[in-house]
């Protein structure tokens, strides 16, 4: 009888743990590339249609205020350790070997984990493992050919051409959807940052210029194509993209228990001119203005929340990580500076007053731009204050004018946050400028390859070093 009640008691603990294991969500976090919020009808773009990015927002939650960092690397250090760049920023184009990953976190938590899309971060074939991902199928990871017609990738280790007349973004898609089904019995979380629509502006598959020969003979991608002739065709596809990944959790009967977030890495190319709201909208990547970081940023998961909501709540790429780790019942790490978005997906209340961002492209500490801003206001580190909505090209400085209201509602809070990120910045920069030399160091030899290195006092490597 004790043998037949402790077999009862294993067994409803297992279907115990089962079922919670079964409430574990599922998630999907797509990044657009270059492409700012005025491109997509769900938030009144007059020129380019995005019916799948739109059927995402109206099933969920679609935030107003998102800002990610101005260009494509700190973004991605941001969205992927969750904190700011002004700790942990070295330069374009590489991801601090010593990081801690949402994908090393969501690993921890005993998710499968994939990554899909546009790297840009080094680490060579095994960076990706490194970072928490267990597959991955990459573009700019160890080279940079097609990234459009006839592209090429790094998959699992291994270098692949597609010479067949493939389009790079659906190569990515169709490993997402492999990887999905794959594991379509246990929680899963794919990062899928997009490749599209960054130039160069190409016809895709579904415009009449399409061309499948185009760089078919091309070791590297051409320089160039940015015109915005096919502008229109590449924010298409990108949403084309978008609904081949949903549609396929629907298909799987995945769909209700996955969350989906879709955001843009930072705004659109200079060169794109856009209807929006009635004006004429310049993109401005590569600036902190908010043509350079006001993107689009929507998250749906039909069994867990209701759609049709708009939340005026301050989101920025810190806030990413936390989110998914509490989502996915990890422990949420401590010194990370986001505020998780899990508490908006259950109705709750969420703390969070200000965004900050500090931003200088190469990781010059001494040129960077540093400010702190909210739904409305922007205060910079060197005094200028603006009133974004007003005031979006922040031609009118607002810090001598002392009857303004922004200093009797918003400017002591805006002040605070800036003044504690400016004192953190200050002690994290020797640190950050002696990872930035040694990187540069290491690359200079590695790129030498002189022969008498061996004999010398080598730069320890990164991994060993940072």
């Amino acid at each position: 009888m004790k043998n037949i009640l402790s077999g009862f008691a294993f067994l409803v603990l297992f279907q115990f743990l089962s079922a919670q294991e079964a409430k574990r969500p599922n998630i999907v976090l797509i990044m657009a590339d270059d492409i700012g919020y005025e491109c997509l009808s769900c938030y009144g773009s007059e020129m380019y249609e995005t019916p799948h990015i739109d059927k995402l927002a109206a099933s969920g939650i679609k935030f107003n205020h998102a800002h990610s960092q101005p260009i494509c690397t700190p973004s991605r250090v941001q969205i992927m350790t969750g904190k700011y760049n002004n700790r942990n920023y070295i330069r374009f184009g590489v991801l601090d070997p010593a990081a801690k990953t949402f994908g090393n976190y969501m690993g921890d938590a005993a998710y499968k984990t994939c990554v899909a899309g546009k790297w840009q971060l080094e680490g060579g074939l095994e960076g990706p493992v490194k970072f928490g991902f267990d597959k991955y199928c990459l573009w700019q990871l160890t080279r940079r050919p097609s990234r459009y017609p006839n592209p090429g990738f790094e998959i699992d280790g291994v270098s692949k051409d597609f010479k067949d007349g493939s389009f790079g973004p659906d190569v990515a898609v169709d490993y997402i959807q492999n990887f999905i089904t794959e594991n379509k019995d246990d929680p899963f979380f794919v990062y899928y940052p997009m490749i599209a629509p960054h130039w160069p502006f190409v016809p895709t598959p579904d415009h009449p210029d399409w061309d499948p020969a185009m760089w078919r003979d091309n070791k590297n991608e051409p320089g160039g194509y940015r015109d915005q002739k096919y502008w229109d065709a590449m924010v298409r596809y990108t949403d084309k993209m978008v609904g081949r990944v949903v549609d396929h959790l629907e298909k799987s009967g995945l769909r209700d228990n996955t969350v989906v977030i879709w955001t843009g890495d930072n705004g659109t190319y200079t060169g794109v001119k856009s209807q929006f709201k009635g004006e004429v909208y310049q993109g401005g990547k590569g600036s902190p203005k908010d043509a350079g970081t006001h993107v689009g940023f929507v998250a749906s998961c039909p069994g867990m929340f209701e759609g049709g909501q708009v939340s005026d709540a301050l989101v920025d790429f810190s806030d990413l990580l936390p989110t998914l780790v509490e989502l996915g019942g990890g422990t949420v790490p401590e010194g990370i500076d986001g505020a998780s978005l899990a508490p908006l997906f259950r109705g709750e209340k969420r703390s969070k007053d200000y965004i900050y961002c500090w931003y200088q492209r190469d990781g010059v500490r001494e040129k960077a731009s540093q400010h702190v801003r909210n739904q409305k206001y922007k205060l910079y580190a060197d005094g200028s204050l603006f009133d974004t909505v007003n005031d979006r090209l922040e031609k009118n400085n607002l810090a001598k004018q002392k009857d303004h209201e922004v200093f009797q509602s918003d400017f002591a809070t805006l002040k605070s946050g800036l003044d504690k990120y400016v004192a953190i910045t200050k002690a994290a920069d020797p640190v950050q400028a002696e990872k930035r030399s040694r990187i540069q160091r290491y690359t200079k030899e590695k790129k030498a390859g002189n022969k008498e290195k061996n004999n010398k006092k080598k730069t320890p490597a990164p991994e060993e070093s940072l």
